[in-house]
């Protein structure tokens, strides 16, 4: 274990990897990564991998389209294939209140150009014949959305990170910080003591641990959700987009020759990350309510992952006023991975030219305190 770093990056999910990289592209590289597990074992390999422009906030929005070039040329930068699958998000909406959300979405997200069509009923049962459509009032589509894969992804990165000279440390967990005044000044770890004047929490599920670490109190908690799919499975000789049930809170996309369903989220943090049959039965009963013919499909498997959720489902980015060099990239609520290049960009930017995107300050934690918290209706799962 080194004994020292210019900044010690703490979680080897998507984001803390993504910063990682973009720190090296901008010639930094005597950096530390400290993984507790294996990377991306706590919330990025078990994450369902899309990427969205729909959302309803400006933020959101904005981080989604700084990330679109990422993705769109992920293989020209690393020499992998993202398996990037543009082939739309439907939102699809069964009352009316749901219905005037999406309406208002439309004009925000039109107001960034991005192609998003607001649908009848009648033309969501025209394109997407296999779905029921008797009880739906309309629903939002855009074909440049879509996921990719999140083991091809991360992968890539840590490959890249490691030939420019960064140091990954997986299965070693930090246990403590060392403070000296109002600022951060190492990192403590079962394998030894690291001196660093920049630590970054990018721990995903665990970061309000490494914030206690710190005397701070950071407002994420995890929350296991549950994924599961099917033994192969024909719906369609066209394209099949993630369709989101949003009134049901539930989903599907593609997987392989398959299809993912999603399961329910725990309203109780924790971090078990075992499946349940009761969840395997609901993913089912969804299913068949929304597409029919699903009852002619079997579910071959599940995973069970971790969100990392935030009072009002919108990251926390970020210094800790008071705190000098302690830095905070979190609470991404279910975004996190589509997220990453933006984020990893910003917080890159923060620690080498000690500016961040003026848009971003306002995902501060101090929103919280001074009670100018956003608000995101536009998860895959409704409260």
């Amino acid at each position: 274990m080194e004994k020292g770093a210019d900044v010690v990056i703490i979680g080897g999910g998507i984001v803390g990897v993504s910063i990682a990289y973009h720190l090296t592209r901008k010639k930094l590289k005597n950096l530390l990564l400290l993984e507790r597990n294996l990377l991306g074992e706590g919330s990025t390999g078990l994450c369902a991998g899309g990427i969205r422009t729909q959302f309803a906030t400006d933020i959101n929005i904005r981080l989604s389209l700084e990330s679109f070039d990422f993705w769109i040329h992920f293989k020209e930068l690393t020499g992998v294939d993202p398996e990037f699958r543009q082939v739309g998000y439907l939102f699809l909406a069964s009352s009316p209140e749901t219905l005037n959300l999406f309406q208002t979405n439309v004009r925000l997200q039109k107001s960034y150009d991005l192609p998003v069509e607001l649908l009848e009923p009648e033309e969501i049962h025209h394109r997407w014949p296999f779905l029921r459509w008797e009880d739906l009032v309309g629903g939002t589509f855009c074909a440049l959305d879509g996921y990719a894969g999140p083991h091809e992804v991360l992968s890539a990165l840590v490959q890249m990170v490691r030939q420019q000279g960064v140091k990954i440390y997986e299965q070693t967990e930090v246990v403590g910080l060392s403070i000296k005044g109002d600022r951060v000044v190492g990192v403590k770890t079962q394998a030894g003591d690291i001196e660093t004047r920049i630590v970054v929490n990018a721990a995903g599920p665990w970061a309000s641990e490494v914030g206690e670490m710190a005397g701070i109190e950071i407002p994420v908690k995890p929350l296991r959700r549950q994924l599961f799919f099917t033994a192969p499975f024909c719906l369609s000789d066209k394209p099949v987009p993630l369709v989101i049930d949003f009134d049901q809170g539930w989903y599907f996309r593609p997987e392989g020759r398959g299809f993912l369903l999603s399961g329910p989220l725990d309203r109780e943090p924790s971090f078990r990350r075992t499946i349940d049959r009761h969840a395997k039965v609901e993913a089912a009963e969804k299913a068949m309510v929304r597409v029919p013919v699903f009852q002619n499909a079997r579910i071959a498997g599940g995973w069970a992952g971790l969100y990392e959720i935030s009072p009002d489902r919108h990251a926390i980015l970020g210094p800790i006023p008071g705190l000098e060099g302690f830095i905070l990239a979190n609470g991404f609520s279910g975004h996190g991975f589509q997220h990453s290049p933006a984020v990893g960009k910003a917080i890159a930017d923060l620690i080498t030219q000690g500016r961040i995107p003026r848009d971003v300050l306002q995902l501060s934690i101090e929103r919280f305190a001074k009670g100018r918290t956003l608000e995101e209706p536009l998860t895959a799962f409704k409260e």
